[in-house]
């Protein structure tokens, strides 16, 4: 029976491996008392991993793990640690730092002056750092319709699009489920946040389409990736119901949702958003790219 995960045992277990790191790295799955089973990256799926999921790891300790597995980027960190991303030659696939939090957005006027403010100073700092993609929302609905919400989010975000154009940064709208995680979110459905990229007008302004959030809060997964892809510039993963592992445990066919992906052309990333809760975390990470790997 596998001893219980605890912090040091990981790091030493991250620190002590002896995995080469190639273009094509070969990956260990399981616990030490299973099988291994190694496989070659196939090269189709840019495969990241979100930073707060794996908080119980320094973001140095992430990154080496990161580069074990072959994982190429990490999501949702901010300017104060992009130089230990540079250190390990790990890309930041989905910066943060601007929003003013996960309620209010662009959808409420209110807040426009300050997410301008925000974003504008953060805009060339993404870009001097060499990176691309920059999460926004659209806070919450706070009673209001559809159409004054897209009205307001698009008002805003247009204030912003010359600046991410000028420094070729794009600003990624997350959809998150308003049924369970985020009560009362506005952009809870794809089709919402498809009007609000045509209404903005600029190929620097797409949607993180969260495939957990979306499957709690509208389902049809394949089809709507196929429908709305030229207006994805992100994925995130989770098990559904949970969040937790992508594994057999839960509903969603990943192997059938990246291939989906895959054939749309998308050259971006793939981040690993579950909340791991078997013990062996790590396990459950290599597990997901290689599940993810299609």
């Amino acid at each position: 029976m596998p001893k219980k995960t605890n912090r040091r045992s990981v790091i030493k277990n991250i620190l002590a491996g002896t995995a080469a790191l190639t273009t094509t790295p070969m990956l260990s799955f399981g616990n030490s008392s299973d099988e291994k089973q190694s496989i070659t990256l196939k090269g189709n799926i840019n495969h990241a991993v979100c930073k707060w999921t794996y908080g119980f790891l320094s973001l140095e300790e992430l990154c080496i793990l990161s580069k074990k597995i072959g994982i190429k980027a990490i999501d949702l960190v901010g300017p104060k640690e992009w130089d230990i991303l540079k250190k390990h030659g790990i890309d930041s696939s989905m910066c943060n730092g601007a929003e003013i939090n996960l309620v209010d957005g662009f959808a409420e006027p209110n807040f426009h002056e300050k997410l301008i403010q925000n974003y504008t100073e953060m805009i060339p700092m993404v870009a001097k750092a060499g990176y691309k993609n920059l999460i926004c929302f659209s806070g919450n609905r706070r009673g209001m319709d559809d159409e004054t919400g897209l009205n307001n989010a698009a008002k805003g975000l247009k204030e912003l699009m010359a600046l991410a154009e000028k420094h070729k940064v794009t600003l990624v709208m997350e959809l998150l489920n308003s049924k369970i995680n985020h009560k009362d979110y506005f952009a809870d459905k794809t089709a919402w946040g498809v009007e609000l990229c045509k209404r903005v007008g600029s190929e620097n302004f797409k949607l993180l389409y969260d495939i957990y959030h979306m499957q709690v809060d509208e389902g049809d997964v394949i089809h709507t990736i196929k429908d709305s892809h030229p207006y994805i510039a992100h994925y995130h993963t989770a098990g559904v119901p949970g969040r937790n592992e992508i594994d057999e445990n839960q509903e969603l066919n990943y192997p059938a949702i990246m291939k989906a992906i895959v054939a749309t052309g998308f050259k971006g990333y793939v981040a690993q958003e579950f909340i791991p809760k078997k013990e062996d975390k790590i396990a459950s990470l290599y597990q997901a790219v290689k599940i993810c790997d299609v």
